[in-house]
């Protein structure tokens, strides 16, 4: 059976030419223009991968591709003219599975489909199901069905979905280094590059709110040419 596409892109030329070339690649192909349409298509077609354009009218595609976090196994391919170091990472760091600089060559965007859709993260259960609903840790509670973070003041953040998947590693690694290798698949469904930053943005964030614990009693900390670590949970 094939995979079903979705394409997102409000240019109708760029759009309908996608569209014909995925469909010749032997696809199920379904069109939207922004983000209402896009949203409309989910609700009636079991969508296996997203092309996304990054510069729509109204919300923008990293906006989108954030609400596309909230479903699971659905991969996101996003597609910019914007194509320095800089903007990739902000795609990345969204959730975006992979992202190509346009103007680009078809048959690129069919090997970075099929790479997509082939990795096993896609066909494995969503992480969200933990078994346990709720984890405390050094005063903190982390909820794995809302993905919220509970601090120590009670107050309560909700996570993107690439940050809890972070924190769940490393509280499951129990005192032990995690690889950025191990974190980007997790996190990202996809493998680690070499100038790729999205896990350590996601480091970045986590630990702007462990600093409500207390004389900073948990931690995440850098350990070079390994990994992270995440220290004085106390599970």
């Amino acid at each position: 059976m094939s995979s079903t596409l979705l394409v997102v892109d409000d240019d109708d030329e760029i759009r309908e030419l996608l569209c014909d070339y995925l469909s010749d690649a032997g696809y199920t192909v379904l069109p939207a223009a922004d983000g209402e349409q896009m949203r409309a298509q989910l609700a009636r077609h079991k969508v296996d991968l997203v092309v996304l354009d990054l510069m729509l009218p109204g919300e923008d595609g990293l906006s989108l591709c954030r609400q596309l976090q909230a479903h699971a196994g659905l991969a996101v391919i996003m597609l910019s003219a914007k194509g320095s170091t800089f903007d990739r990472i902000i795609g990345l760091e969204v959730g975006a599975d992979d992202y190509l600089s346009k103007p680009f060559e078809p048959r690129e965007l069919i090997a970075r489909i099929k790479a997509v859709l082939r990795r096993p993260q896609r066909l494995e259960p969503p992480l969200e199901e933990a078994a346990v609903d709720e984890q405390s840790f050094a005063g903190y509670r982390l909820d794995h069905i809302k993905r919220l973070l509970t601090g120590p003041d009670g107050q309560a953040l909700s996570l993107p979905r690439s940050d809890y998947r972070v924190l769940r590693e490393l509280l499951d690694a129990n005192n032990r280094v995690v690889s950025r290798d191990l974190l980007t698949r997790s996190a990202f469904g996809r493998d680690h590059l070499p100038d790729d930053r999205s896990v350590d943005m996601c480091i970045s964030r986590l630990r702007q709110q462990l600093r409500r614990s207390p004389e900073g009693a948990v931690q995440i900390l850098t350990i070079r040419n390994e990994g992270y670590l995440l220290t004085g949970a106390r599970l």
